[in-house]
């Protein structure tokens, strides 16, 4: 009974250092976006597949960095080890949609990130490359 109280606690540890590292470089990506944008004030009419691509190809870069920062597990894994790649991005898109909407009440500047799809596209990418190269 206590490996198996022990193997969730640990699922649920891994998931939620898996959403505090992905929330850390979806806020840096947020912000380093805000500042671009703010320089170029570009259109915001670009297609929003590509859009999608994009911020999955930055999640995957940023999971290849993540991997060389912290190339280990953050936390003890689990024997549901995988389920961070559906769980996480999931958390941390809900996240991002809740940093749009609070930017959007204060009238600030918002980026696509700050979106459920775009933040859990990111997050997928992280995610992704944590779960294979991370032993």
């Amino acid at each position: 009974m206590e490996e198996l109280l022990a193997a969730i606690l640990g699922g649920i540890l891994e998931l939620f250092g898996d959403v505090i590292l992905e929330l850390l470089f979806e806020v840096g990506i947020s912000a380093l976006a805000r500042i671009v944008r703010g320089v170029f004030d570009g259109d915001d009419t670009e297609n929003p597949v590509l859009a999608a691509i994009g911020y999955l190809l930055f999640g995957l870069v940023a999971g290849v960095a993540s991997f060389f920062l912290f190339p280990y597990h953050l936390v003890r894994p689990s024997r549901f080890h995988g389920i961070s790649l559906l769980i996480s991005p999931l958390v941390t898109g809900l996240f991002m949609s809740q940093v749009g909407a609070f930017l959007r009440r204060k009238d600030k500047t918002n980026v696509r990130i700050a979106s459920f799809l775009y933040g859990f596209t990111f997050a997928l990418g992280i995610a992704m490359i944590r779960l294979v190269f991370v032993r």
